[in-house]
């Protein structure tokens, strides 16, 4: 395995006297595409939050580009690179889109590239360059899942990290935001897609791991995984 950008080994994590996160291994090559995937309560989000550093790990480690995670506070994660899209998206309902996208890149100095990166950004969702002077809370359910996709991306991230993004979307909306998801990653990012539609994210990711319980239960090539017996009686409805 070369380098990883990303690689966790034995992380635990503890709500109280609850083990959220047993002991689990996972890693992200650069410009890879990796799905989490299994039920809710499975300790997925756990998994992205103590990543971005919102939570604290009770054992384990945390590497990022070879350095360790540790000590490092959230904020400072966002500033090496790490961007983390939660469920929920969280976009800022009293802002306009605009403002929202530069609001993922408040840590940035350069003023004429993230000009260009939201233009880019108007390519990559060609919707939000329609809805760029309306608050964001007054968007349907999809068009602020592109908010906070883009919102993430303007902070010109080397790991994009996703929660849940098609949780509560019309089918046709799912279709375009998976659609995005192929083009960044095309586009050479590293990805860690959290997802409860297995099918989906096994058909965009390289690799997989199956989450049960706050424990990884298989891991393998995305193809194999979709192929398995056991993740098509769990989770693709086989």
């Amino acid at each position: 395995m070369n380098n990883p950008l990303l690689e966790v080994r034995d992380l635990k994590v503890a709500y109280g006297g609850i083990h959220a996160i047993k002991g689990i291994d996972l890693h992200v090559a650069p410009g890879e595409l990796v799905a989490l995937i299994g039920s809710n309560g499975a300790g997925k989000t756990t998994t992205l939050k103590t990543l971005a550093g919102l939570l604290h790990p009770a054992g384990g480690q945390i590497k990022y580009d070879g350095n360790s995670l540790h000590d490092v506070a959230a904020h400072q994660r966002a500033a090496m690179g790490i961007a983390l899209v939660p469920e929920g998206r969280g976009v800022f309902a009293r802002m306009t889109v605009a403002e929202n996208l530069l609001m993922g890149a408040y840590s940035r100095g350069d003023k004429k590239e993230i000009a260009a990166d939201v233009a880019h950004m108007y390519e990559l969702f060609p919707r939000l360059a329609e809805r760029k002077d309306q608050l964001a809370g007054t968007l349907s359910g999809g068009e602020q899942q592109m908010v906070a996709m883009a919102r993430a991306l303007m902070s010109r991230p080397r790991l994009l990290m996703l929660d849940e993004p098609s949780m509560g979307l019309a089918p046709l909306m799912v279709k375009k935001i998976f659609e995005t998801i192929r083009e960044i990653s095309a586009l050479g990012m590293s990805i860690l897609l959290v997802e409860q539609n297995a099918r989906l994210a096994l058909q965009v990711a390289q690799r997989g791991y199956v989450m049960e319980s706050g424990a990884i239960t298989l891991s393998g090539a995305a193809s194999e995984l979709l192929g398995s017996d056991a993740v098509q009686r769990a989770y693709l409805g086989a």
